[in-house]
């Protein structure tokens, strides 16, 4: 999608809460929200910030990658859904197959957060632990940061009663 080499690492897991959310992470962040809709269902939420998504959308549509904003237009809005959608298409084929069921997604929504503009809050809860899987994200030369994805608690147990059979 963005003719560069992507390298994403094998990821860390943690349990955590939105305020330690809020004290670790950069923003503004772009929250991609994808509900796994068969197979498994329950919210999944991504996060990376967003001059990170303007530089990926940038790629996409056929530039160097060399953006420096925090605002994206429809357009590349658009742009980083579509990679998103890939990602996570991708990643539910995967868990079709581990489970042996198949696992079905919606396609994402997008929107900003800022939490300390209070920007964005309503798509975390605020009180409820989450697993917070984070991948170092490397496109070429141009990105190297943090993405993170979020899931409920209880969605990340019924993910693992699954991968063990229950």
């Amino acid at each position: 999608l963005v003719n560069k080499k992507v390298n994403i690492t094998t990821p860390r897991v943690a349990v955590t809460t939105l305020k330690e959310i809020k004290e670790n992470f950069k923003y503004p962040n772009i929250i991609l929200d994808v509900e796994y809709i068969s197979g498994i269902t329950g919210r999944n939420i991504l996060i990376m910030q967003t001059n990170d998504a303007a530089i990926i959308a940038n790629l996409m549509m056929g530039g160097d990658g060399l953006v420096d904003k925090t605002e994206l237009s429809e357009l590349e809005i658009s742009a980083v859904q579509e990679a998103m959608n890939q990602m996570m298409g991708s990643a539910a084929t995967s868990m079709s197959t581990v489970f042996n069921k198949k696992v079905d997604i919606s396609p994402p929504t997008i929107d900003l957060m800022n939490i300390s503009q209070n920007e964005g809050r309503d798509n975390i809860p605020d009180n409820d632990l989450l697993v917070k899987v984070s991948f170092r994200l490397r496109i070429g030369e141009l990105i190297d940061s943090n993405l993170m994805q979020l899931l409920p608690l209880n969605l990340s147990k019924k993910i693992v009663k699954s991968l063990m059979g229950e």
